[in-house]
């Protein structure tokens, strides 16, 4: 290494640098930088490995924590049906004429005797004015005959008296005795009269009642199958013209019919307690007893039709929805209706009397606390700790760690 200032006159040849203390600096500082460097790569391998990125995911069974209710534990039968009012009537008229009031729709209630639609009326209207006024004619009639029979009794009695005093000709007498049995007579004809002039006004206030549709029973519309200024017949044989204005039924008398194998029906009985569930109402399960086994059986489906009847009523239950069938080897009780948090058996983990379940969130198995309560078969019911659908690791490997990199083998 070169120190000093240059002084003329001296040897340039004798100055020179060092090369071996500059070499060894460099050296070393290449060997603290590269193990810096390997230090770093080590560590971030190290946490690489220990977050479980670098390590492969273990292959576990998966399962879910479901909504379980304790009736399936009970069950013996299982069928599929649909709900059916058991009275339902397609309300028309026995006369033929024109839609001109219709008073419902779909979904409205209607009470027993109400009136829901009016045809036409006018011409029943005139025939059943006229009848009213031949009765009136003939109470009219009647006065007068039995004016009639009120004379010709007097004069009766009063020639009856002269010629039995020989004051009058028996002639006379017997003339007046003629008066008085056809006076009688008129009265009698005018009484029949009255009676077909008020059987007259009967038939006519029918044909006109005929034109008002009133229901039957209280109900509900289903569906509405004619509009006002349509022609209303009987029989709807014309073209363009409808039988039935609307079609209601009975909420109250609302049941499921279901279809079960004629192999299995030696396990229901009528009485039988059952639990209905509806697709339309996925939260809630229907109490129901077997109200009738319908005896005969269907070839095409090899099944019997089984009516089960409502023990809960539910404003949400329409007809034709369809409807699955529990058949219980017992009743259930309120509280067994209300579904409870469960998960399989084999997934409970139990150290130092705590249980534990590894849940997986995301691709991970984390090791979750949870509280159990009632052991409902091979399902154990979940008090805290898990939700229902959540993901859990069915038959823990006893080297599965919490936080452990999980991907699913069988399901």
């Amino acid at each position: 290494m070169w120190k000093g200032r240059f002084m003329p006159g001296e040897d340039l040849s004798k100055l020179a640098i060092d090369k071996g203390k500059v070499r060894f600096r460099g050296n070393r500082s290449r060997k603290v930088l590269w193990g810096a460097f390997l230090a770093l790569i080590f560590i971030a391998l190290g946490l690489l490995y220990f977050a479980g990125i670098l390590t492969p995911p273990v292959e576990v069974q998966l399962g879910i924590v479901t909504k379980l209710y304790p009736s399936q534990i009970i069950a013996k039968l299982s069928a599929s049906g649909y709900v059916v009012p058991q009275r339902k009537s397609a309300l028309a008229s026995k006369v033929t004429g024109r839609l001109v009031w219709l008073g419902v729709e779909e979904g409205s209630r209607v009470q027993k005797g109400q009136v829901v639609a009016r045809l036409e009326s006018r011409d029943v209207q005139a025939l059943r004015d006229e009848a009213a006024a031949n009765l009136e004619g003939s109470r009219f009639h009647l006065e007068q005959a039995q004016a009639e029979l009120a004379d010709a009794t007097l004069s009766l009695k009063r020639s009856k008296e002269l010629v039995e005093k020989n004051y009058i000709a028996r002639m006379e007498y017997d003339t007046a005795l003629a008066r008085s049995k056809k006076a009688e007579a008129a009265v009698k004809a005018a009484e029949a009269l009255i009676r077909a002039s008020e059987a007259a006004v009967e038939a006519a206030d029918i044909q006109l009642e005929y034109t008002l549709i009133r229901a039957p029973f209280d109900a509900v519309v289903l569906t509405k199958n004619a509009d006002i200024g349509d022609i209303v017949t009987p029989l709807s044989a014309a073209a363009e013209s409808k039988s039935a204005v609307v079609t209601i039924a009975d909420m109250d008398s609302l049941q499921v019919q279901a279809d079960v194998s004629e192999s299995s029906l030696t396990q229901v009985k009528i009485g039988m307690p059952c639990e209905v569930q509806l697709d339309a109402i996925p939260d809630r399960r229907f109490r129901g007893i077997v109200h009738m086994i319908v005896p005969t059986g269907d070839r095409s489906k090899a099944a019997v039709m089984v009516k089960i009847r409502f023990l809960d009523k539910d404003s949400r239950i329409f007809p034709e929805m369809s409807a699955k069938v529990s058949f219980l080897s017992r009743p259930i009780t309120l509280q067994e209706q209300k579904p409870r948090t469960a998960i399989n058996r084999s997934a409970l983990i139990t150290r130092s009397e705590q249980n534990f379940v590894f849940a997986v969130r995301g691709d991970r198995a984390v090791e979750t606390p949870v509280r159990i309560g009632a052991q409902m078969g091979e399902m154990v019911e979940i008090l805290e700790g898990l939700e229902a659908e959540e993901q859990i690791v069915l038959n823990p490997s006893p080297k599965l760690k919490n936080g452990a990199k999980v991907r699913a083998g069988e399901t």
